[in-house]
Order: C-alpha cells, then structure tokens, then sequence
C-alpha cells in the first residue's frame, strides 16, 4: 500500500467526466481526497457521501477534489454534480495504490500529489479530514523548478516576430490530445485554451531565434538541469488576447505519445503591454510569473502549469520547445 510521503500513482480511468475518462495527473494545485469503496450505491457508501458533503463546505477556502473510486459495474453511470465518480471496473486504481477491493479506505494528497493520509473507514475518519484540510494552508508556496532569463531576444526582434504574426493568418491554438484510438489528435476547447498562433516558416526568422536560444538558452539549461538540448521545434508566434479571453487552464505539454520527447518549454514574452497572462505552477504555489519583453521562463514540460486571463491589452509571445535527441522516440514532430 502507498504510504505518507510517497508520490501518488498516476493513472487514467473511466470516470463521470463530460468525456468519460479522467488522467490523475491533472489533478494537481489541490487537495484530493479519493475514497475507494466497493460499491457507491450502498447504505455505508451513501452515508459516507453525506460526510464528504459536508467537506465541501471548506472548499469556499481550501482547493479541494473529491473521488469516489468504485469497483461495482453498477455504478459505472452514476454522476454527481459535487465531486467525481471514478469506474475502476478493472481494479487498476485499487491495485497501483495497493487498496484491497473490499475495503474502505480514505487516501489524501497534497497540491503536489503526494499522499499526505491513509485513512480506514472508522468513526473519526472525517473529523480527520477535516482538521488536516483546516491547518493547512489554501495553496503551497514552493520554490518552482524554472530558469527566468532575461534578454533573450533584442526588442527589433521581438518587433520583427509580432509583425510577422500579423502578417500571416494566425489561426486557432488547439490543444494535443487522445482520440477513442489512443492516437494523438489536435482539438479546439476554447473553455480550456484561447490562443492564436502563428507557425514561422521565414527561415531568416527561424535561424536568428534558434541562434539566440542556442548561445543564450541552451549553456543555461546546461547548467540548471544538466541536460545538453541538441533540437528545438514548434517555431512558432502566439497572442493571448483581452478580448478573445485569452488564458491557458493547467496542463503538461509532455502527456500524448506526439509531445512525449519535449523535455523543456520555452516561454518568451515579446512585449510587455498587457495585463494578466502570468504563468503559474499550481502545484509549487500561486505566485504568477511574467518575464519581461524579450525575457524567456524555462521549465520541463511535464509541469503542471496555466496562464492566467488576459485582462487588459494582447501578450504576444515565442513558445518553442527544447529536446535532446536521445528522448525521442520518433522522427516525426507534432506541427503544434
């Protein structure tokens, strides 16, 4: 069984979502209580529910995610407008947390994912819960794992690459996903992401921007995270803007078998008149970054990370991906 301390599994599962599968990874920036039980609609299930009701009344304070994770093949429909439902019809999820299929068992974890209680059912298991969420505070302030590196890129450059966005079709950003076949797929959600992009086919543009990360960047990432990068792709130039609302909600950039070889993203602000549209990290802390025009943020793509609404203005930027050959599986590089 996970103990106190551990990292939490990862897993996705069939769940009560809109799209019916949920990837606990995304779960991060909040407290999650997961109650496996093995069977929802039962007497001890339904009493136990109305206690997790009452948890939620602390989520006007603390960020907090509810689980019932359920073996029965006759709850796989059952839905709940209060918290998710998650159908571990094949006892994968009972089995990576080492859960027996016949118990009840509370597991918590922090912002982090790491497992912070391993409560059996009994009489004080909420009260547990309870105090636990109360003294600890609404989020996590950690240092973040990123490079804040500023100039970057010279203002006549980062002029050069907003007038070439405006000169040539910027289109929709979509966001790399599954579809039912397990192949990785670009969809628009403009309720997750509002984004226009620009893709650089100018190969002045290309060579000037790859030579400024390469003699800038690199020796950086070098020395940070003792990883030499020897490719970059998705050239490319974005605009969050005011009035489409754009943002960004939290994700990884590394999850689908398309993206699996991006091992650094590269954020690079090419103006700074705007408001909002700071970069987060919520599962280290609140606390919005926002590097300065011609300032770049560098972090692995496999943290969970958002941008926050734009409120005033458009916060246009260069969002290049850095990898070593080595983490590559394929020759073929997703277009986005």
């Amino acid at each position: 069984m996970i103990l106190p301390g551990d990292p939490a599994p990862i897993f996705t599962q069939k769940c009560s979502t809109n799209w019916g599968y949920y990837s606990f990874d995304m779960a991060a920036g909040k407290y999650n209580i997961l109650m496996f039980v093995p069977a929802a609609q039962t007497l001890v299930t339904h009493k136990i529910i109305d206690a997790l009701q009452k948890i939620l009344e602390l989520k006007i304070s603390v960020p907090i995610e509810i689980f019932v994770v359920t073996t029965s093949l006759q709850d796989k429909n059952i839905k709940s407008d209060n918290f998710y439902y998650i159908y571990d019809l094949d006892c994968t999820v009972h089995n990576i947390f080492g859960i027996n299929v016949d118990d009840i068992t509370c597991v918590i974890t922090d912002p982090m994912l790491r497992i912070k209680e391993v409560l059996p059912h009994n009489s004080i298991t909420y009260e547990i819960i309870k105090n636990y969420l109360k003294n600890n505070p609404s989020s996590q302030n950690t240092p973040i794992p990123a490079l804040l590196l500023n100039d970057v890129l010279e203002e006549d450059f980062c002029h050069a690459l907003i007038h070439y966005y405006h000169h040539n079709a910027p289109l929709p950003s979509g966001v790399l996903t599954k579809n039912a076949n397990g192949l990785t797929i670009e969809k628009l959600d403009p309720l997750f992401k509002r984004r226009y992009d620009c893709k650089i086919q100018n190969q002045n543009l290309i060579r000037g921007l790859q030579a400024r990360i390469i003699r800038r960047v690199v020796p950086e990432i070098r020395k940070a995270f003792q990883c030499t990068v020897t490719g970059m792709d998705r050239m490319i130039v974005s605009c969050y803007d005011a009035a489409h609302n754009g943002h960004f909600a939290p994700h990884r950039d590394n999850t689908v078998d398309g993206a699996k070889h991006r091992l650094f993203a590269i954020s690079i602000n090419l103006n700074n008149t705007f408001e909002g549209g700071e970069l987060t990290f919520p599962e280290f802390s609140d606390q919005g970054f926002r590097p300065p025009a011609g300032g770049a943020l560098i972090f692995s793509s496999a943290l969970l990370h958002a941008v926050r609404p734009i409120t005033k203005g458009k916060r246009y930027a260069c969002l290049p991906f850095a990898f070593n050959e080595d983490s590559m599986n394929s020759a073929n590089l997703p277009s986005a």
